[in-house]
């Protein structure tokens, strides 16, 4: 039985690599939930596969929790879908979104088939990683006013994914007139000393007079 090794690069951090080993009966299901083992990322997400050109330009498309639309449309399920069904090249490519509410894209390219599949081993097998995969961020909903009776609140500081401690950031929502809640711990500068007024002592204290003969 033939085994597939994919190639898995995020399209917007080339330089994270994940090569997975699969069976070429699996399913895209399999290769999906694999993905997300090396990952991290919770695979109950509505993702997609597409097969693509040498260019990643998307075609037909194989999906996992597709919305009504795609179901009624007759899109391909990944449970349903062996691998080896949609493999006509031998350098196969596939475009892959995962969790389209706040998506990555992947690209996912067919790099060697192993003719017989190893002794014992388990599949899909992680063959290679490289890489730390980007953390996800997560912006909570904003309340739907149709929904609750009342207006919703915009919270612009998680929509931006604003981190605090990022005080160039906090500076330019403050020049922009958006209000900051202020650290009640954080701790108020020292008051500067006046040097002018220092360079006198408390018996040389210039008058009215010394300052009018100046010329300015």
């Amino acid at each position: 039985m033939a085994v597939y090794r994919f190639k898995i690069s995020f399209e917007d951090y080339d330089d994270v690599i994940r090569e997975i080993d699969i069976k070429s009966t699996q399913t895209f299901e399999d290769l999906h939930k694999a993905i997300h083992l090396t990952t991290g990322y919770n695979p109950e997400q509505s993702s997609s596969f597409y097969v693509a050109n040498d260019h990643w330009i998307k075609a037909d498309e194989i999906a996992f929790q597709p919305s009504q639309r795609k179901i009624d449309r007759g899109v391909a399920l990944m449970a349903d879908s062996k691998l080896s069904s949609f493999i006509e090249d031998p350098h196969q490519k596939f475009y892959y979104t995962y969790n389209f509410d706040r998506p990555f894209d992947f690209h996912v390219e067919l790099i060697k088939i192993l003719l017989n599949e190893e002794s014992g081993k388990g599949y899909p097998y992680l063959f290679r990683s490289a890489g730390e995969v980007p953390k996800l961020v997560v912006t909570p909903l904003i309340p739907d006013p149709d929904e609750t009776g009342e207006e919703g609140d915009f919270d612009f500081l998680n929509e931006i994914d604003f981190v605090v401690e990022d005080t160039e950031e906090l500076e330019t929502i403050s020049d922009l007139g958006i209000a900051v809640e202020e650290d009640e711990h954080r701790e108020e500068p020292e008051e500067e000393k006046d040097e002018f007024m220092d360079e006198f002592s408390d018996n040389d204290t210039p008058d009215a007079d010394d300052f009018a003969k100046e010329d300015y």
